[in-house]
């Protein structure tokens, strides 16, 4: 039996405060969208007073820069997996769950993210294995859906998908974000038709699955 003792000391660890949980939620909002707007090497004084807290705040929630850029990716992931996740629950028609799915990636911006992951960053952190795994899970079920209903085309994989979304949701050089935001839904719209079952031609290579993107480039 626990004793007495053990289950006092369980007791007395305290829960984040709402006010605590309330600011650590702004400091991640206002960061995602600064990172989007000027990249990740934006001043942390600069996030926290968008976010309207204090610098003590901002750091007593994540140490250095590392920290808080792996907050944000690991939120945008977790975010977009859910996006693919109501998108299943939501309609009946599995290449519809897909598009839903496909424009909700873009409006989170994982393009102008997901790049944040540097050199020097941890790629292998348990945090970001996690989202990644539960983003990659969310994906292929919402495509082997569409695959089965003969609606999705079958030799493009969930790389192809991450690669195309990723490269039509990041501005042209050159370009304003905001000036090429009107644009985004109508390619993503061209892209969606594009992977519509029949397919009108055969795609040179085989699908790109999640490890052909993870692994190195050649020299």
């Amino acid at each position: 039996m626990e004793s007495s003792t053990a289950t006092a000391v369980r007791r007395k660890v305290p829960r984040p405060r709402a006010d605590a949980l309330r600011n650590r939620e702004r400091i991640v909002t206002a960061a995602r969208e600064m990172f989007v707007e000027f990249g990740p090497e934006v001043p942390l004084d600069e996030i926290a007073r968008r976010a309207g807290v204090g610098n003590a705040t901002l750091y007593r929630n994540f140490p250095d820069r590392d920290a808080l850029v792996r907050e944000v990716v690991c939120s945008v992931m977790d975010r977009t997996a859910l996006a693919a996740e109501a998108a299943l629950a939501e309609t009946g028609d599995a290449f519809e769950a897909l598009s839903r799915f496909v424009h909700a990636s873009a409006d989170e911006r994982v393009s102008a993210l997901c790049p944040m992951i540097q050199s020097t960053f941890d790629k292998n952190h348990p945090d970001l294995e996690a989202a990644r795994e539960r983003l990659e899970e969310q994906v292929e079920g919402i495509m082997r859906r569409a695959r089965d209903a003969g609606q999705l085309r079958s030799d493009v994989g969930v790389g192809d998908l991450m690669i195309a979304v990723s490269q039509l949701s990041r501005p042209p050089a050159g370009t304003q974000c905001a000036g090429v935001d009107r644009f985004l839904h109508r390619h993503l719209q061209l892209l969606l038709d594009g992977l519509r079952a029949p397919a009108p031609s055969e795609l040179p290579g085989t699908p790109v699955t999640v490890e052909d993107l993870r692994r190195p480039c050649p020299s």
